[in-house]
């Protein structure tokens, strides 16, 4: 009977793990990130807004996010954001140097911009926390919590 205790068990182990690991930032709310960015970036139509009501749905609509880069520092920072699975995020870079940003989901994606201002999309089909960095300078810019 201990085997199938156990068996039960590590699911939920593993949920509490990485609940506990997406765990490390102050009390911020995700909807400031999302409306500073969202008036940060003009040129993106309102069907791209997370509150547009465009769709039928609203885990289908498109979130749109801006990432600003000049020299080693990124905008935003660390920033969690909440996105539907298969929900598709566009960032728009506007960087004055040329350079790559890593999307740890399942597979990795890999976002190559040239400096000035360039569109991406990333999608995610399974839920959890995946990270968005640089590996130069090595800067955590978002946390995608997928749900």
């Amino acid at each position: 009977m201990s085997g199938r205790v156990l068996t039960r068990l590590a699911p939920v182990v593993l949920v509490l793990a990485a609940s506990l690991t997406a765990c490390g930032g102050d009390a911020d709310t995700d909807p400031p990130a999302a409306d500073q960015t969202a008036t940060s970036s003009p040129s993106e139509s309102p069907a791209e807004s997370p509150e547009s009501p465009s769709d039928s749905g609203a885990e289908s609509d498109t979130v749109a996010l801006t990432v600003t880069r000049e020299g080693d520092s990124f905008t935003p920072n660390g920033e969690r954001v909440e996105l539907g699975i298969d929900q598709p995020l566009v960032l728009t870079i506007e960087a004055d140097e040329a350079g790559e940003l890593h999307v740890h989901s399942t597979p990795e994606q890999e976002i190559s911009y040239d400096a000035g201002t360039s569109e991406h999309e990333i999608v995610v089909d399974r839920p959890g926390v995946v990270e968005v960095e640089s590996h130069d300078p090595d800067v955590i810019l978002l946390q995608l919590e997928v749900r």
